[in-house]
C-alpha cells in the first residue's frame, strides 16, 4: 500500500473524479511548484469508491469557481498544524468567465477578441451553461 504523509500546513483537494486530478494539477500549475505536492490517482475512499487527491504543502489562492466548474464534487480541506481547519464543499458556479470559449462563429467573442467569454449556469443537474452574448448552450461534460 502506498503511504503519503500528512501535511503540516497547506491544502488537500479531495474527492476529485478519478483521472481528473492531473487536469486540476496542471491548471493550478503544481507541476511548476517549488514546494512539496502530491497527486494521488485512483485512491480508494472509505466509501469504496475511487477518487483522485491533491496535497499541497503550501497556502495558495485557489479560484473556487473554476475548480467547482472542473469538478463540482471536490472538497477543499485547509490544513493548519496537521489538522483540518476549514472544509469547503464546491458546486457548479453560477457564472464563469474566460473558462469556456464560445465556439459559435457568430458570437461577438469570435470577432472581438477583447470581449471576455461569459457563461451563466442554466441547468445545474445537466451541467449546462449559456453564453451571455449569443445564448449558445454548452454542457460541461462535453468540453
Amino acid at each position: 500500500m502506498l503511504t503519503i504523509n500528512s501535511i503540516k500546513n497547506g491544502i488537500v483537494i479531495d474527492h476529485i473524479k478519478p483521472g481528473h486530478g492531473i487536469k486540476i494539477y496542471k491548471y493550478l500549475k503544481l507541476d511548476e511548484a517549488d514546494f512539496p505536492t502530491a497527486l494521488i490517482m485512483n485512491a480508494v475512499s472509505r466509501k469504496n469508491v475511487e477518487k483522485d487527491i491533491i496535497k499541497i504543502e503550501n497556502v495558495m489562492d485557489l479560484n473556487l469557481a473554476v475548480l467547482g466548474f472542473l469538478d463540482p464534487n471536490i472538497t477543499i480541506n485547509i490544513i493548519k498544524d496537521e489538522k483540518i481547519k476549514e472544509k469547503i464543499q464546491l458546486k457548479l458556479p453560477e457564472e464563469v468567465e474566460n473558462v469556456i470559449e464560445c465556439k459559435n462563429p457568430r458570437c461577438v467573442t469570435s470577432v472581438e477578441k477583447y470581449v471576455p467569454h461569459k457563461f451563466k449556469l442554466v441547468d445545474a443537474e445537466a451541467g449546462e451553461y449559456k453564453c451571455e452574448y449569443c445564448d449558445e448552450i454548452y454542457k460541461i461534460n462535453t468540453l
